[in-house]
């Protein structure tokens, strides 16, 4: 397992009975987890004082509960700042777990001593975009909600990365990248985050089984010609770390590199266990 482990702004504090406790920087949230199938007592104190409360409904999706929580506020990352603010369906606009992956695409970067270009694909509010960024590299960020783009922007601002080598793209994913092969476009670097299910800007269906290895195998054909990594992250349970790691190796045989996959986790504090939250799976050129 993958542990993001590095965090000082964010930690789950506790997990019980469905839910997990977890500080954002100076707020408490209580959210739901399906991980969390186990009955411990609630001891600490915050799953009384929280700052805010996602209650699931049993009919589906659910609702915050808010107890003095700002609209947005900031939470930190090494260099990286990061605004969150609670939105639909429990989420933050952040998945800390990924710092994992974070640290280690950017040490590939660093390493890489030559200018690298990454294509972030479902980019989200921007993790991947503004670490990547961060280590020196040109990064062109795709993702098919102008308001997910928007929020990345300003992410890149509150980080000092205003003027950093990113294009910002909101589009189709699969579409884009059709039109990236038919341009020549080549990219030493690929990372994609896709949902389980979804829509595009036109009304096109994503679903991530049908999807995901079809798209991976047209990701190949961007690559340049000394690509460095190949990252997929998944949160959808079919998607086991084997099924990642079989999906690459196919995929990317023509490459000369290694493979790994793993499940993603974030620690507890309050009890030493680590709490399962996805799985990557990574591709890497030989050194």
């Amino acid at each position: 397992m993958w542990i993001a482990d590095t965090w000082n702004d964010y930690e789950i504090i506790d997990c019980s009975k469905g839910e997990k406790l977890e500080r954002w920087a100076d707020y408490i949230l209580v959210r739901p987890d399906p991980q969390v199938i186990w009955d411990t007592e609630r001891i600490h104190k915050g799953w009384k004082t929280r700052n805010g409360h996602y209650h699931r409904s049993k009919k589906g999706g659910g609702e915050w509960e808010f107890f003095d929580l700002p609209q947005q506020w900031e939470l930190h990352y090494q260099s990286l700042t990061f605004r969150l603010k609670p939105f639909s369906f429990k989420h933050t606009g952040l998945f800390p777990e990924q710092a994992a992956n974070w640290d280690w695409f950017s040490t590939k970067i660093r390493q890489a001593k030559r200018p690298v270009k990454v294509l972030n694909l479902f980019a989200y509010t921007g993790g991947a975009t503004l670490a990547a960024a961060a280590a020196g590299a040109g990064v062109t960020h795709v993702d098919a909600s102008k308001g997910m783009v928007t929020w990345a922007k300003e992410n890149a601002i509150a980080s000092n990365l205003e003027d950093a080598p990113i294009r910002w793209i909101v589009d189709d994913c699969v579409k884009f990248v059709e039109r990236e092969i038919r341009r020549g476009r080549k990219y030493d670097a690929v990372i994609m985050d896709p949902p389980s299910y979804g829509r595009g800007p036109k009304g096109e269906i994503w679903k991530i089984e049908d999807a995901i290895y079809p798209l991976i195998t047209l990701c190949t054909q961007l690559l340049s010609e000394h690509p460095l990594f190949f990252l997929i992250n998944s949160y959808t349970t079919g998607l086991q770390p084997a099924v990642l790691a079989y999906m690459l190796g196919t995929g990317l045989q023509k490459f000369q590199g290694s493979i790994d996959a793993q499940e993603l986790g974030l620690p507890v504090s309050s009890n030493g266990l680590v709490l399962p939250c996805g799985a990557s799976g990574r591709w890497e050129a030989d050194a």
